[in-house]
């Protein structure tokens, strides 16, 4: 969340963020994307770059092919944000009275164009 509030602020973009609810992947267009790349791959199994890479390829949408890249190095994981800080990022968002989990708005602190 820090991350996303930082981008906002970042570009001037508001950001809403509209979570799936729990047991609800199916509608979310990832797993349409992953059905598709099963599909394509065909049961082989993913060992290395290259055959991932080769199965991916062979995706289309609206008669395009994807742009494969890989992305080297480590995603840092158990970063934590102090509690403090927290509270200060929890106040810029804004939830939504009836889906206060699922339904979040980031406004920048400059909006674009401002």
């Amino acid at each position: 969340m820090e991350r996303i509030v930082a981008f906002s602020d970042w570009s001037g973009l508001e950001i809403r963020l509209v979570y799936y609810p729990l047991y609800h992947s199916k509608y979310h267009p990832i797993e349409r994307c992953w059905s598709s790349l099963q599909k394509k791959w065909n049961g082989a199994l993913l060992t290395c770059w290259q055959v991932f890479r080769v199965c991916a390829s062979r995706m289309t949408g609206k008669g395009q092919h994807p742009s494969i890249v890989l992305v080297e190095g480590n995603y840092p994981t158990g970063v934590i944000v102090p509690r403090q800080e927290m509270k200060e990022i929890n106040k810029r968002l804004i939830r939504s009275e009836k889906l206060p989990s699922y339904d979040i708005l980031i406004m920048p602190k400059r909006p674009r164009g401002r």
